[in-house]
């Protein structure tokens, strides 16, 4: 982790995204860093319409104004590989050809140094140490999301979108990997935005919880 990841704050400054003429959502927000934001609605509210606007790839159907900053610097324009937004979704959408290890590695920024050193002890970190070299297919629905979580930390994100990362697993498994990806997020110092139709993940996320109707 570098010192300077814990100035990064995500601000969504008059975001209003339509479709078809209708505005499905409007709203301003600033993200901490170490903080989650939480976005609670009905399907069709606009959740995941909103990630999609900030991590750069909303479809040409939606019409969005608004900006997007990111540690000061307006990243609205980028194209999403160039914005440092790492996303968490509902399938941890682990590579099927690569080792879980191969997965880590993916996720390492190409000039990163020690390699095989940083992959172990990411895999250490969440109990997995001697899983390298594993399929992924072979690892249970928890084990999957946390080698999901460390490859993204691995990526050196400035902030993280999470679409309803949690909806796959069964409730004891849960609390424990909302424990698990909460408390990695604010360890990292990470702005994050939390899309989710589960209360229990909202308040899990210790943050504000916005309401889209």
């Amino acid at each position: 982790m570098t010192a300077h990841r814990h100035d990064h704050e995500l601000v969504l400054d008059s975001v209003r995204i339509a479709l078809h003429g209708t505005t499905l959502l409007a709203l301003d927000a600033r993200i901490a860093p170490g903080e989650v934001l939480s976005v609670m609605g009905p399907s069709g509210s606009g959740k995941s319409t909103l990630l999609a606007f900030v991590a750069g790839f909303l479809g040409p159907a939606f019409a969005a104004s608004g900006r997007v900053l990111l540690n000061g610097s307006e990243i609205t324009g980028l194209p999403a590989e160039r914005r440092g937004i790492g996303l968490l979704f509902q399938d941890p959408l682990l590579f099927p050809h690569l080792s879980v290890a191969g997965n880590l590695r993916f996720g390492l920024p190409r000039a990163a140094r020690d390699r095989a050193a940083r992959v172990e002890a990411a895999l250490d970190a969440v109990g997995l140490a001697g899983f390298g070299e594993r399929d992924p297919a072979t690892l249970s629905g928890g084990q999957q999301s946390r080698v999901a979580l460390m490859r993204l930390l691995l990526s050196e994100p400035r902030a993280v979108l999470l679409d309803e990362p949690f909806s796959t697993l069964d409730t004891a498994l849960r609390q424990e990997i909302r424990e698990l990806v909460f408390g990695r997020l604010r360890e990292a110092g990470l702005p994050s935005l939390l899309v989710t139709h589960d209360h229990a993940d909202a308040e899990a996320a210790g943050g504000r919880i916005l309401t889209l109707a």
